[in-house]
């Protein structure tokens, strides 16, 4: 089942004219699963694509806006009979089609895949930035987090919009900036209709250094190990050619004790 901040939508057009889009509703589920409560019915009128009144089944009545759309929904506000059917299409018309429709969703779904690394933010009261990027999901509905020690963070983080790759599928970046702290756990938690549950991704501050640096480092132990073997080989090739040399040395020296 997805993650309950997921909306997933269906939508039925009418159009009120054949010649275009001028006067036009809207009506749509908004669902996350098949729950009742996590159900909501939309409908919205509109004209020359501008939205005046929409009905929402979490609110319960009309609500207009534009002076136009305030007048509207006052008025049908006022017929009951109309209020209780528009609220019944949450289970008439969403939850009695939402099994359906749902398990169609998630057949289709694409898993995201997320990475994890850092930069340092351009200008910012933090020194440190991380980012979580996340591709190759589908549907475009996902929310991405941050957590740190078990606490999710709301301040200083910003998220790009989902951007389709052309391909059917999409990707999603959020930032966070922060300022590092000793012993800190700070994770990436990523909720889309493919999972069964959240995806987190724990930050690893040993990746944090950048990778031409990371390469450096890794040519320059690379060095040091080379060095080491070479050493190695050196001073057992000697110690095994040290041997009948060393010997005929060593019973040189004995042969003549005046020596000494």
């Amino acid at each position: 089942m997805a993650s309950s901040f997921l909306c997933l939508s269906l939508l039925f057009i009418s159009l009120s004219t054949a010649d275009g889009f001028m006067m036009y509703w809207v009506s749509r589920c908004k669902f996350n699963s098949t729950e009742p409560q996590d159900i909501e019915f939309i409908r919205s009128y509109y004209f020359r694509k501008v939205e005046f009144t929409r009905f929402d089944s979490s609110v319960g009545k009309y609500v207009g806006y534009t002076e136009y759309g305030v007048r509207n929904a006052e008025a049908w506000n006022k017929d009951q009979g109309d209020l209780a059917a528009m609220n019944a299409k949450k289970e008439t018309y969403c939850q009695h089609n939402i099994g359906i429709w749902y398990s169609n969703i998630l057949s289709k779904s694409a898993k995201p895949s997320v990475k994890l690394h850092s930069m340092t933010p351009a200008s910012s009261q933090h020194p440190a930035m991380l980012v979580c990027s996340v591709y190759d999901f589908f549907p475009s509905e996902i929310k991405v987090s941050w957590h740190r020690d078990g606490e999710e963070v709301t301040s200083d983080v910003t998220s790009t919009e989902e951007m389709a790759d052309g391909d059917w599928y999409y990707q999603t970046h959020s930032h966070l900036e922060y300022t590092p702290r000793s012993g800190e756990k700070i994770s990436c938690k990523v909720e889309h209709a493919s999972l069964e549950k959240p995806l987190i991704t724990d930050w690893d501050p040993s990746s944090s250094m950048p990778e031409s640096e990371r390469n450096k480092l890794a040519i320059g132990a690379s060095g040091l190990i080379l060095g080491l073997i070479l050493s190695l080989a050196g001073f057992i090739y000697y110690r095994r050619k040290c041997v009948g040399d060393c010997v005929l040395v060593s019973s040189s020296f004995r042969s003549y004790p005046g020596s000494h």
